[in-house]
């Protein structure tokens, strides 16, 4: 081509050389025609010359060309007939009407002509409903297609080997995973030496075997916890068999008082060795905010639980508790003000928390209040006393108060709730970094962020059963009267449905210090007497209920009436009553438009796990959720097939 080019600038040369001549022939004519037509023949010769050197040039530049074209065709149909990727044309009606040899590999057939497009590939369909891109698997491969909708085109390309690489990749990312026994104190508390380490060798085995099952690398570095390391595909197969160490060590300890149980951290999904160990304690921390055994696996920001089987055990120590009780005590002693928050329409056992935290606060002569919006009616008669009382109603302040008064300096307290969107006022936990929570809920994936002190005791019966015992630890100036104590104690008397469910001893033992301070239970029943209205509405959804499988019980209220959350779980707990009912769900419509969701159980069954999946949470026999974007009836569908599937599956969801 570069010869061409050259020749093409020298006639260019040339024809410019022959218009000067022509020139100087001109001028040479004025003063000898002699030599004027010399130059004249000469110039004849010169153009000459001139035309057959153009014809030359063009005509080996149509050979060239020709000769090119024929190359790059050939080349082109080489290319198109021997490149990996598969290219397919079609008509408007979908018949295939050309393709490229490697379509032939591709599909496997000696022909693909007018053939139906989807009869050969069914998986395009997808494609055909608007996706410009996709993976398919073909033939036990998986394949990239591109679609060109305008020319009707398809592009194939073999993403196997990537993907198998890309699996292999994230199949071999390593996971942290820490295993703690939960109760070893309590469950060898009474045993001698040697039935203490036959017991901890047993569950050791037990361990050490469950681990090499799974081709896990396990090391025990403290005397109840371990140290597991693992890869993403083992990982995957310990989900798969959804931890079934922890019943192993459960129902081989059955036998004792207190069987013993785990509780496991597991952190997946990032490179970094030091934030895969940070995921697994946090994870550990929340399965044991949680009660305990169970398994919480953090991957990336998810965080899935399972286990959860039984409930948490009762501490039988109270050490945690005096040491909380003095650490509290500083943080208010430090504070310029103390709020006190509690869960949105607070129920008895908030407000009574929150009557006790700031009792403790006023103790140690420092400035409390209570941040309360509106009343749920299930309280009217407590806040009714509270107007009457000495000095109490001066210290319930508005939320827009509480957000004025709130400094760096100040403490905020969160009672009966953990979860920051669950507080009455979110708004106050971002005026100060100095939070603290005492709660008896089991922990959720929803946290405070850095909260300066965490007293959450899932195995307690109620927060206020919490408070009291923080309370008899503070000052020895703590003088309760007759309304602070009773209010703690109709938190624990709800609760506990009046000391029938979720009481351990120490549930009696703060109750028994609340009386000798002056809690009077004529009052608390007074407190907690019904009026006949709301008698009536909850005798109304009960009426209305389904029983399923024998053991549930699912009642729902009238779509076009609304019920207060008290009234809900009231209604909840007359179903549990019922004869072989084992679990009761009741939905109803609240105030603010929100559909509300009870959950209880005798224990068998696990309404928390339910009631999580839905987006909420709670205690294994006692939890609750509230929707928004579904229907009654839409709420009424999915908790019917999470109780199916948690009935077929044996408690696994």
């Amino acid at each position: 081509m570069q010869k061409f080019l050259l020749k093409r600038w020298h006639g260019l040369h040339m024809i410019i050389a022959f218009i000067l001549c022509i020139i100087f022939i001109g001028i040479l004519s004025f003063y000898n025609w002699f030599y004027a037509i010399i130059g004249l023949v000469a110039l004849i010769g010169l153009a000459i010359f001139i035309f057959r050197a153009e014809q030359a040039f063009r005509r080996d530049l149509q050979r060239y060309i020709a000769t090119l074209r024929h190359r790059v065709k050939k080349v082109g149909d080489e290319v198109v007939g021997e490149m990996p990727i598969g290219i397919l044309l079609y008509s408007e009606d979908k018949k295939i009407e050309w393709y490229n040899p490697y379509m032939l590999k591709i599909t496997g057939k000696e022909s693909l002509s007018g053939q139906d497009l989807l009869d050969v590939i069914p998986q395009l369909a997808e494609l055909n409903n608007g996706k410009k891109k996709m993976e398919i698997i073909y033939n036990q491969k998986i394949y990239e297609v591109i679609s060109r909708v305008e020319e009707r085109l398809y592009y194939f390309t073999d993403v196997t080997e990537y993907r198998e690489l890309l699996l292999r990749y994230n199949e071999e990312k390593v996971v942290f995973a820490i295993i703690h026994l939960d109760n070893v104190d309590e469950v060898a508390q009474g045993m001698d030496e040697q039935s203490r380490a036959l017991l901890l060798s047993n569950v050791t085995t037990a361990i050490n075997e469950w681990a090499q099952k799974y081709k896990m690398y396990i090391r025990k570095y403290a005397s109840d916890k371990f140290l597991a390391i693992m890869d993403e595909g083992t990982l995957q197969r310990v989900l798969e068999s959804r931890f079934e160490i922890l019943d192993v060590v459960r129902e081989m300890t059955a036998k004792n008082k207190l069987p013993l149980t785990l509780s496991i951290g597991v952190g997946a999904g990032d490179d970094e060795f030091v934030k895969l160990g940070e995921m697994a304690q946090s994870s550990l921390d929340i399965a044991l905010g949680r009660g305990g055994d169970q398994a919480a696996v953090k991957q990336g920001d998810k965080t899935t639980f399972y286990g959860g089987k039984s409930n948490a055990v009762e501490k039988r120590t109270r050490v945690r508790a005096r040491v909380i009780s003095h650490a509290l005590r500083d943080l208010i002693l430090e504070s310029d003000v103390v709020l006190i928050m509690g869960h949105k329409f607070p129920d008895m056992d908030a407000i009574g928390a929150s009557i006790g935290v700031l009792k403790a606060v006023l103790a140690n002569e420092k400035k409390g209040y209570i941040v309360l919006d509106k009343v749920n009616p299930s309280i009217d008669r407590l806040m009714a006393a509270v107007e009457e009382h000495e000095y109490l109603m001066n210290y319930f302040v508005t939320p827009e108060l509480a957000i004025g008064m709130a400094t760096r300096r100040s403490l905020v307290v969160m009672v009966d709730t953990h979860r920051p969107s669950m507080t009455i006022e979110p708004k106050i936990l971002q005026s100060t970094n100095r939070v603290m929570v005492i709660d008896h809920h089991r922990r959720s994936e929803e946290f405070v962020e850095d909260p300066v002190l965490v007293y959450l005791e899932p195995y307690a019966s109620s927060t206020c059963e919490l408070v009291t015992e923080l309370l008899q630890y503070q000052s020895e100036k703590l003088n309760m009267d007759n309304l602070e104590a009773t209010a703690l104690l109709s938190g624990i008397v709800v609760d506990t449905k009046s000391f029938a469910f979720r009481t351990g001893a120490r549930t009696f033992e703060a109750a028994s210090f609340l009386r000798r301070n002056g809690a009077e239970p004529a009052i608390v029943q007074r407190l907690l007497k019904e009026e006949l209205d709301q008698y009536i509405k909850r005798s109304k959804i009960v009426q209305n209920t389904e029983i399923l499988y024998d053991i549930f019980a699912i009642s729902e209220g009238d779509s076009e009436e609304t019920y207060t959350q008290v009234l809900i779980a009231q209604a909840a707990d007359t179903l549990l009553t019922m004869s072989g009912i084992q679990a009761a769900f009741v939905i109803c419509k609240r105030p603010d438009n929100m559909i509300a969701i009870s959950a209880r159980s005798l224990g068998e069954i696990n309404v928390q796990m339910i009631m999580e999946k839905m987006g909420g949470g709670g205690h294994l026999t006692n939890a609750a959720t509230q929707v928004k974007e579904l229907s009654m009836q839409e709420a009424v569908n999915q908790l019917k097939a999470l109780i199916k599937q948690y009935h077929e599956t044996g408690g696994k969801l």
